[in-house]
Parts: structure tokens; sequence; C-alpha cells
């Protein structure tokens, strides 16, 4: 098969012009019956709309606790977080939010399609439009003929593309997503890369991915930014200008390896 050309370029710095989701500032603090541990020191960024980016650092750096902060799970000690226009709250009320977790937390008792439509039929969505969004959604993860199986019947894989179906569930704006694929094997998680970067495309949610490994990162997103640390501080945002669509092939190439060791480079206090 033949090679995708990648046209490298430097890693580069740059800014929203207007922003889907915005931190300033932002603090985390933590109390322990001794002392204060800072987990997040002020972190200050921007995601366009429809932008897909990563936040990469090693465990510990405080990646999920900003994931958190953004979907208004967890409110920061200081600083800002603006939401498409509005606070935080305002987007998590206005169910702007889908969220995917490191495990899947799908009900086994509950077939596919129903742990698909759970959000809906929170909501009260009939019946028949439930089943309609659940049918649209099993396609759109490439798992049709499933919705009738139990969650125990699928591969570990299969499991995590039913809950971004879920998450996708009431159509959200933002898609949040907790280090999704870490517990899988790597050819697993290749595959799912490709597939998630291929439901992107068709929905255009924004995206904020949370994971440790660089390669994926750098096979994922627009842009990484990279936390370091004790406490967790952003260090540096990169661009990444590899051309899209993505191809597994550009895993391959010298230039992809080069964006992967420069972003590495950019890592302090590990």
């Amino acid at each position: 098969m033949e090679m995708t050309a990648i046209n490298e370029e430097d890693v580069q710095v740059s800014e929203v012009a207007v922003p889907e989701i915005e931190l300033k500032d932002v603090e985390m603090r933590y109390r322990t019956d001794t002392s204060e541990v800072l987990a997040l020191q002020r972190v200050s960024l921007s995601i366009a709309k429809g932008e897909f980016v990563s936040l990469l650092g090693p465990s510990g750096c405080g990646k999920t606790t900003l994931l958190r902060i953004m979907a208004e799970l967890q409110q920061p000690s200081e600083g800002d977080v603006r939401v498409a226009g509005g606070t935080a709250r305002d987007a998590r009320l206005a169910r702007k939010y889908g969220i995917v977790f490191q495990n899947p937390v799908l009900y086994d008792w509950r077939k596919v399609k129903a742990n698909i439509a759970l959000p809906l039929e929170m909501m009260g969505y009939s019946r028949a439009e439930r089943n309609r969004r659940a049918e649209e959604l099993l396609a759109l993860v490439g798992l049709e003929g499933f919705g009738d199986k139990y969650p125990w019947q699928l591969s570990g894989g299969m499991q995590q593309r039913v809950a971004i179906a879920r998450a996708l569930s009431m159509e959200p704006e933002i898609l949040l997503m907790d280090e999704p694929f870490s517990a899988l094997d790597e050819f697993t998680r290749e595959r799912l890369n490709e597939e998630l970067l291929a439901i992107w495309t068709k929905t255009g949610n924004t995206v904020v991915f949370v994971t440790h490994s660089i390669s994926e990162a750098v096979f994922l997103s627009d842009r990484v930014f990279v936390l370091s640390p004790h406490p967790g501080r952003l260090s540096a945002v990169a661009d990444i200008p590899l051309p899209r669509p993505r191809t597994k092939e550009m895993r391959n190439d010298p230039a992809f390896f080069r964006l992967v060791a420069d972003i590495r480079n950019r890592f302090e206090g590990v």
C-alpha cells in the first residue's frame, strides 16, 4: 500500500480566536489532615469548536482532574471556566457534554441497545425514538446487529464503542474522553483510534481526549496540550501538522516519529 506523505513542519504553539472551551488560571488544591496539595497550577488554555485536542501527560499530572473541571464534575479552587460562551454549569445543564470514562460502565443486565438508549429513556423519549436513535448509533460505531447482545458478550473494544455511542445519544456538542482505550491491547487500541476519528469526522464534535500515550495523542489530535506534574501545569501546546484523514501508514513515517520525539522533549519535571 502506498505510504501517505506527511508534510513535516516544526511543532508550533497556537491560540484559538473564538474558543468553545476556555480555561483561565485554573488551579486545584486538595486538603489533607496535615497539608494542602496543589494538583493543578495556573492552567490556561482554549479549544476551538470542532477541534480534536489531547491532554497529554504522565500519571498524576492532573489530566483527569482538568477534564472533570471542564465537565463541571469538580469545581476548581481558583480560575475561570467558560464553555460555549457560558459557564461549565450552563453547558452541563444544556446537555452539551458527552463523557466516556476509562471503563465502559455498562449495565450487564441491559442489552446493548438499552444501554445506549439509557440517557434518552431518563429524559422521557418515546420507545420508538429511543430505538431509532440507538440503531443509528450502533451503525455509527460499527456495531450493527449487536443491539440485542449483553455487554458481557462483547469484547473490551466493543464495549468501549457502546460507551461512545451512549455518550453521543443526546447529540452533545462536546465529547470528553478520559483514557478510554488505556485498558486495551495495542492492536485494538490503534484500530479504535482510527474508528474514533471516523466517528468524529461524521459528528463534528469538539473532542477533548485524555491520554498518557504520546503516539496516540499525535495520531488523533489537531493540537496536544502537554501537562507536566508536581504540580500539574501546562508546559506546551503543540500543533500537529499531519494531514487528514489520518491513516495507519502514518504511524510508520519518520516524520511521525520526529513529532513524537519533539513532544517528548517538551515535558518538564519528568
